[in-house]
């Protein structure tokens, strides 16, 4: 079984989020979605609300937990990656300077481990705009966000 991690803030979780999940369910048998904690960040909700809202915005999808599990954990991503068995981590990529992130954060995961590979799925340009804090400031300053995220984000938000 091929098991791959999506970790990140999912402060809320966006539909760019969800198409990432649902493109990446062709490439893998279970995805594992891990709200990781940054303590450089400052969010939004806390951990156990990440949850519900990833949880809830997949059934709304129709999307199994067979097929995508929600976890969360605080240390390194691919300690947790090999305690689950899982050979990839998904990332999604929207900008140019995302790239340049993720290009370094893939050199450290791979000096940790380099059994771990990444494996990066570029944003469709519909997405290509969102992230959870553009949410987060757009909804504050009152701009309609609800065909950026799943509707069990909304009553979040609100």
């Amino acid at each position: 079984m091929k098991i791959a991690i999506y970790p990140g803030s999912f402060d809320p979780i966006t539909n760019g989020h969800l198409d990432i999940i649902k493109r990446s369910l062709k490439l893998f048998d279970k995805i594992i979605v891990l709200v990781s904690f940054n303590p450089a960040k400052k969010y939004k909700f806390d951990t156990e609300t990440k949850i519900n809202m990833i949880k809830e915005s997949l059934i709304e999808e129709g999307i199994s937990e067979d097929k995508v599990s929600v976890d969360s954990f605080s240390g390194l991503t691919v300690d947790y990656a090999k305690t689950h068995h899982a050979a990839c981590l998904i990332r999604g990529l929207r900008v140019v300077s995302d790239f340049e992130y993720e290009w370094s954060l893939n050199a450290a995961n791979n000096y940790i481990d380099p059994s771990i590979e990444m494996v990066f799925l570029m944003a469709k340009k519909e997405t290509s705009f969102i992230s959870s804090s553009t949410i987060n400031e757009m909804y504050q300053n009152g701009v309609d966000v609800s065909s950026l995220v799943p509707k069990a984000v909304l009553k979040y938000l609100k």
